[in-house]
């Protein structure tokens, strides 16, 4: 079983170190789901809401890139990165839930899971905090992990 890596030997929070890690290109997606209500759904033109604040899916993106990049900052044992790139992207699924994925990625020597992983989240409060004049009735459903690569060990969610 591993050991928690963000707690020393006397059991304190401790960034980790990565001084000795290899520097590898490093990838991380992440997805959240936000359903909406039927309400807010009928405002929908053009794969698009607009509300009195903006364009709803526009200003999510512009949200979760700029989280993603300021993760060291909000997540207190996490290492400040210069992320080389992040892109996220809106869509429609099937059952008209609003389907968020951020893609992280840099060279370095630790991964970037958790900027993917906070772009996708606050590209998905954004998402909430501009059609809540519509409705309340929106639920944030899941965030996750979809893949990464590059440290230690791959990982890549199955099929679902």
């Amino acid at each position: 079983m591993s050991e928690f890596t963000h707690i020393d030997a006397s059991g304190n929070p401790s960034m980790v170190d990565v001084s000795e890690k290899s520097i590898t290109r490093r990838l991380a997606k992440a997805r959240s789901v936000v359903v909406l209500d039927e309400a807010i759904l009928e405002k929908l033109q053009n794969d698009e809401i607009h509300t009195k604040k903006g364009p709803v899916f526009q200003t999510a993106i512009i949200a979760g890139v700029m989280a993603a990049k300021r993760t060291g900052d909000l997540i207190p044992l996490c290492h400040p990165l210069g992320l080389e790139n992040c892109q996220l992207t809106i869509m429609l699924n099937e059952k008209k839930e609003v389907v968020i994925e951020c893609t992280a990625s840099l060279t370095g020597k630790t991964g970037v899971e958790m900027e993917a992983l906070t772009g996708a989240s606050i590209a998905a409060l954004t998402v909430y905090d501009m059609c809540k004049a519509f409705s309340h009735n929106i639920v944030i459903k899941e965030t996750r992990l979809i893949e990464k690569t590059g440290g230690k060990r791959d990982f890549k969610l199955d099929t679902e």
